[in-house]
């Protein structure tokens, strides 16, 4: 579904130049759940931008149903982005003045859709997680783990085809880690494929297949 042939990113200031990640071949193939761990600084988090086109490589190439991104313009890439792609981050990234719902609904902003139809979609994705008696609530009502939830909702909410985590749990205790991470493997089994991000290697254990990073590169 996506493969990642020979590629490398590098970032570069006035001073200083970073090799990213360097020749990377990964296919990750529909339906699989992929934890990708490694020392922090190793280039995770680049991979799993690079994955989900929020970035592009500096050489190598990157396909989606064996397409090259090459061939779409960069509003094209914006387009598959949003509808290919659901993001979960660490640090859960919800809008503090906007309803529960209304955070959910976002990424449904940048489609031609009526207003209704968002509503529906947001209210399916909160029932999904449990959270359907939340949604008129503000984010610092919320446990952290709520709040979380309230994140794959809005990850979700566009019924993506892929749901990248980066450190979904990071931030949680491990009840509640346990909860979120038994939400993604359920998506999984729905049929989303899944790439996460994580140091704890019970939760990697969870998922069908470990991709190691060292330094940039894929290590076995």
């Amino acid at each position: 579904m996506i493969r990642l042939n020979k590629v490398s990113k590098t970032y570069r200031t006035d001073k200083v130049e970073t090799l990213a990640v360097k020749e990377i071949d990964l296919h990750v193939k529909k339906g699989e759940f992929v934890a990708m761990m490694g020392p922090s600084g190793c280039g995770k988090s680049t991979l799993l931008n690079l994955i989900g086109l929020l970035d592009r490589p500096g050489e190598g190439s990157i396909e989606v149903e064996g397409i090259p991104i090459t061939r779409y313009r960069d509003k094209q890439v914006a387009t598959l982005r949003n509808s290919t792609f659901g993001f979960i981050f660490q640090s859960f990234h919800l809008i503090p003045d906007l309803r529960v719902i209304d955070n959910v609904e976002l990424p449904l902003l940048y489609r031609a859709m009526p207003a209704g139809e968002r509503r529906r979609l947001a209210r399916e994705a909160l029932e999904k997680v449990g959270l359907g008696a939340r949604m008129d609530h503000f984010p610092n009502q919320l446990s952290g783990g709520q709040q979380q939830r309230v994140a794959i909702a809005r990850a979700i909410v566009g019924q993506p085809q892929v749901l990248l985590a980066d450190e979904p749990t990071g931030n949680l205790d491990s009840k509640m880690g346990a909860e979120v991470m038994d939400i993604l493997l359920g998506l999984n089994a729905e049929g989303t494929t899944v790439v996460m991000v994580t140091h704890d290697e019970h939760e990697a254990r969870r998922t069908s297949r470990i991709v190691r990073v060292f330094d940039g590169q894929l290590v076995a």
